[in-house]
């Protein structure tokens, strides 16, 4: 993709991500301040979404991390989930809210709320800052969702590309003009 020589458009800019997680983070609060929140932040890219929101709660919360995979180096997702790092706790009597940077074909997240239900927590819920509904493969409206974006691919602010530009602090997608 040679994506230093190509044309970044801002789809999302730091005041505007500063914003929705101002106001992602209001709203969970309210909903979780009589309960036992447990955040799961789904590596890699929600550690700086998940970073980031967890700041702006003004309730106690614990935090666990679990690793999927799905895509690999590709663009698309494979189909199949894999569990990489699971979580061990057990989670008899909280509330779960799952965290992830973008929710696209909606395979993972649907994989990771079944697979954690089933470690008998109280309730099972996602928060994503970015949603993808055109590419839905399967039934799922995330419970908090920072902003819906159209079908284009994104880097930036823990977004990767090959990897790298997780730590732009920006969304961007990459146009097929060089610079």
């Amino acid at each position: 993709m040679d994506i230093e020589k190509k044309v970044w458009e801002v789809l999302l800019s730091e005041e505007e991500i500063s914003e929705t997680l101002k106001r992602l983070g209001k709203q969970i609060s309210k909903d979780y301040e009589t309960k036992k929140l447990l955040v799961v932040s789904l590596l890699k890219g929600s550690f700086i979404f998940t970073a980031d929101i967890v700041r702006r709660l003004s309730i106690p919360v614990r935090i666990e991390f679990m690793t999927t995979s799905s895509y690999g180096d590709s663009e698309e997702t494979s189909g199949r989930v894999k569990i990489v790092t699971d979580i061990n706790k057990d989670l008899t009597g909280y509330d779960v809210l799952i965290v992830d940077d973008i929710t696209d074909s909606g395979i993972t997240m649907k994989f990771v709320m079944d697979h954690l239900r089933k470690k008998n927590p109280k309730s099972v819920k996602s928060c994503v800052l970015l949603d993808k509904p055109d590419r839905r493969k399967v039934v799922l409206k995330p419970d908090y969702l920072g902003v819906t974006i159209p079908d284009k691919f994104v880097v930036g602010y823990g977004l990767n590309y090959g990897e790298y530009y997780r730590n732009i602090p920006y969304v961007f997608v990459v146009t097929s003009k060089d610079r």
